[in-house]
């Protein structure tokens, strides 16, 4: 079963977080789920997963700050740590304390910063799923509207993003046989125009200097947990594919490797039935 943009926020509910209306919802029976999105979309990626996993699993999602139907502020750093907390505290009020993750891209570091915490002083992190994702700054490899973004001339240039620009490079990043539908795109696009979020994305493009000046805490958080870790990886990405994999299994870890040869960047949209049967795979391994 699939979901519209509209099904989705019916679906959902705003709760007011640090001063800022965060949308997420909740659904399904079992052990808890967390999904965590990447940039520049919103929770709305795991709608192709959505039927599947509430029948297993208590999952929890939401719209991180400055995304989807989240608050859009023009004023805020929109730092990692700030997202994590968001999410902390979002668990603290649903009284969820264990949790499996399963995140992608951007969430991927928002996750990371979590097991750093987790590292630390325990929050309660049961395993962490990891999709395409930027795990390693020296693998990862921006494409050029991103560069541009986080230039000094960001803020000029989001202004002029537009559908088409959009479109463009956003399915530069999916396999070629997996190219996202037109209605798909528009979807996208209009979660991301929702209270002109386009307008902030070159300040929340600076996690990839954040991913720069954490290195040592996040990859070290990757390297050092006792949480189960899997990865699930589209190796046709540009930005994070069969390169990065090779890194994960150099520095991190050769278990738990689950490659989709012809997916790319967004496997939760290109090939949701391959991510489930992964994720069921390593969820069945560390039982």
């Amino acid at each position: 079963m699939e979901y519209t943009i509209a099904d989705w926020y019916e679906k959902g509910e705003l709760s007011l977080i640090d001063g800022h209306q965060v949308f997420h919802l909740s659904e399904g029976e079992g052990p808890h789920l967390v999904l965590i999105h990447g940039f520049p979309t919103s929770s709305w990626d795991w709608q192709k997963l959505w039927a599947e996993l509430i029948q297993r699993y208590t999952v929890t999602t939401l719209d991180l700050l400055g995304f989807g139907y989240s608050d859009k502020p023009k004023k805020n750093e929109y730092t990692i740590h700030q997202q994590a907390s968001i999410v902390e505290k979002l668990l603290v009020q649903k009284g969820i304390k264990s949790f499996h993750i399963l995140a992608h891209d951007y969430g991927d570091t928002v996750a990371q910063e979590l097991l750093a915490r987790h590292q630390a002083h325990p929050i309660g992190i049961l395993s962490c799923t990891l999709l395409n994702g930027g795990l390693f700054p020296e693998t990862h490899r921006p494409r050029l509207i991103q560069r541009l973004l986080a230039g000094p001339f960001g803020s000029w240039v989001s202004r002029l993003l537009s559908y088409g620009k959009f479109t463009k490079s956003f399915s530069a990043v999916f396999g070629p046989n997996t190219q996202p539908s037109e209605a798909e795109l528009k979807a996208f696009w209009e979660l991301i125009i929702l209270q002109d979020g386009q307008r902030i994305y070159h300040l929340l493009i600076r996690y990839m200097r954040e991913r720069k000046e954490y290195r040592p805490r996040w990859v070290g958080a990757l390297q050092q947990t006792q949480v189960a870790i899997a990865l699930i990886n589209g190796s046709v990405d540009p930005i994070s594919g069969r390169h990065m994999i090779e890194r994960y299994r150099e520095i991190v870890s050769d278990h738990n490797i689950y490659e989709l040869e012809t997916i790319g960047h967004y496997p939760q949209t290109e090939a949701p039935k391959d991510v489930l049967r992964a994720f069921y795979a390593f969820q069945k391994s560390i039982l």
